[in-house]
């Protein structure tokens, strides 16, 4: 009787933690998504606001949560580093993703963010796909919650570019595809993920989506309404090979043989459409969400930075991507409705560096800004090295603001690391546009809490860094007369949206300042699992539910 009774409540017992746990995973998203807009300022939400719609942009913000104030809390402000410190919820110091590409101190050349020559391309007969996450050190909201589910919550990562793919689905990603432009106009991947491209993927690949977005670009609107950018016809943009002026239209299957074939459509806003479709084609064939166990989605759209460099800030041609990615999101959000069902997932948006304003437009308003010449820097630098240590060679390499100095030829000529470095800011110091550099010495022992010297610590891996790290004037920039580019710690660079939506989500906005590094605690927080392995930053607890 007694051994009943106990097994009854042993039952009853089970029983209870069972139903806890199905009530508690109820209260998790089936899906949650990472949206990241490549070189979208914040200005861009309000600048371009009367031309969306109610179901792309201004969907999260009217039933999401607005952070106004989101910031980058890092240099440099690149594609690699932001990708990684977004979904890591750590700085370069700590990912180890400094740049795009730079030189490695132990092989003693140039390696690029995602770059793997042990594996192989999957998709495409080119090295491609050789790419994988094994350059970054510390693991991603997403890998914490795949090693959470016991490998049943799945990753898939989306992206025209590699990195923007491969950076946020992280270490344990299912899989990682981005887009292979040239003659081919695929999506492909690599061997780190799969050996062979299952058949969704196949077969979106064969239905020549991507050859039918070889039209021609015009804008979406009449032109004459574009009222919040500058005229059509400018000495500010660049444009495309076999066209005269970078004006509408553009016939893209005319002008795509000089311009790298399915290339051409990365810097219009078609290499956006081609995303979403795929990211559509993803949800089905994964059957992302369909579960009891989360699965993330990562999404990049890279095009609006193609678009940015090529034609500028204040383009007609980005004016017209934005509309038009406005009504991408929207498509995008109706199938994560169909797909997964309302209330059923959660999204973030936010971007991966911002861009500056083409300072030779700049200049023309009065403004201050300008060009940079490296090339006249490092030879005068040179000749400084060579009259005060007597030797030519203790510059290894200048690279992404930073100078990589012989450590090798440095000891054998018997000279002191520090007391190199320092003479060579008190050199620079005194260059045309240098406005402050340090060492990395003063980095590794310094603590600063505040301004340009505090994003630069954060940028700064004691492993990958160079010897010296230089800022620039403001507004001066190493690129062409024509395009925006980025990459510094000033406001147009490092401020950029963070917009949240979706299942436990509160609706509001704030000008609390908030961090690049907060999103990732706050999605561990809101699927209640571990924050990533180095993660700095803070869950944004008042946007949850």
């Amino acid at each position: 009787m007694i051994k009943n009774i106990f097994l009854l409540a042993a039952v009853f017992l089970v029983s209870l933690t069972v139903k806890a746990q199905k009530e508690f995973d109820a209260t998790k998203p089936k899906l949650v998504v990472g949206i990241v807009v490549d070189q979208m300022r914040y200005d861009y939400l309000t600048r371009f606001a009367d031309r969306y719609g109610e179901g792309g942009f201004k969907r999260m913000m009217n039933e999401g949560f607005n952070c106004k104030n989101n910031h980058f809390n890092y240099v440099p402000t690149y594609t690699g580093p932001g990708h990684a410190s977004i979904y890591t919820g750590t700085t370069p110091k700590y990912h180890g993703i400094i740049a795009n590409n730079w030189f490695d101190k132990e092989l003693k050349t140039s390696v690029y963010c995602a770059q793997d020559d042990s594996v192989s391309s999957i998709g495409t007969k080119t090295d491609a796909g050789k790419m994988s996450t094994q350059r970054m050190k510390t693991t991603t909201f997403a890998d914490e919650n795949r090693l959470f589910t016991q490998m049943r919550g799945k990753t898939i990562g989306v992206s025209v570019k590699d990195r923007g793919a491969i950076l946020p689905a992280g270490h344990t990603a299912n899989a990682a595809y981005w887009f292979q432009g040239k003659d081919e106009g695929h999506f492909i991947s690599s061997t780190f993920y799969m050996n062979e491209l299952p058949k969704w993927v196949k077969k979106f690949n064969a239905s020549g989506t991507s050859k039918s977005y070889l039209k021609t670009w015009n804008t979406l609107y009449d032109i004459d309404t574009y009222a919040q950018s500058g005229s059509d016809l400018n000495d500010f943009e660049g444009g495309f090979k076999g066209k005269a002026t970078a004006t509408f239209p553009y016939d893209l299957a005319e002008l795509k043989n000089t311009n790298g074939g399915f290339d051409i459509l990365k810097s219009t806003p078609y290499g956006n459409s081609i995303v979403a479709d795929f990211a559509l084609a993803a949800l089905k064939g994964e059957d992302l969400g369909k579960d009891e166990f989360t699965d993330v989605l990562t999404v990049s759209f890279s095009s609006t930075d193609y678009v940015g460099h090529n034609f500028g800030v204040n383009s007609k041609e980005i004016e017209d991507t934005y509309i038009r990615l406005d009504k991408d999101l929207e498509r995008f959000f109706n199938g994560l409705d169909t797909e997964v069902g309302k209330g059923n997932y959660t999204v973030f948006l936010t971007a991966d560096h911002g861009a500056i304003n083409v300072p030779a437009y700049m200049r023309s308003k009065k403004i201050p800004a300008g060009y940079l010449n490296n090339k006249a820097m490092r030879t005068k630098l040179e000749a400084f090295m060579n009259t005060t240590f007597n030797a030519d060679d203790l510059i290894e390499n200048i690279s992404n603001n930073q100078i990589f100095l012989n450590r090798e030829k440095i000891k054998s000529l018997g000279l002191n690391l520090e007391a190199v470095q320092d003479a060579i800011v008190n050199e620079i110091i005194d260059y045309t546009n240098v406005y402050k550099a340090y060492t990395a010495t003063t980095m590794g022992k310094a603590s600063f809490t505040t301004g340009i010297e505090k994003l630069l610590q954060n940028g700064y891996n004691q492993k990958r860094s160079g010897d010296i790290l230089v800022i620039q004037d403001p507004a001066y920039i190493a690129y062409g007369k024509t395009g925006s580019t980025h990459g510094s710690g000033l406001n147009y660079d490092t401020h950029v949206p963070l917009l949240f939506f979706g299942k436990g989500i509160k609706h509001g906005k704030t000008f609390k300042k908030t961090e690049i590094t907060d999103i990732a605690p706050t999605i561990t927080a809101l699927l209640d699992i571990s924050t990533p392995n180095f993660s700095i930053g803070q869950p944004i607890d008042y946007i949850l539910e």
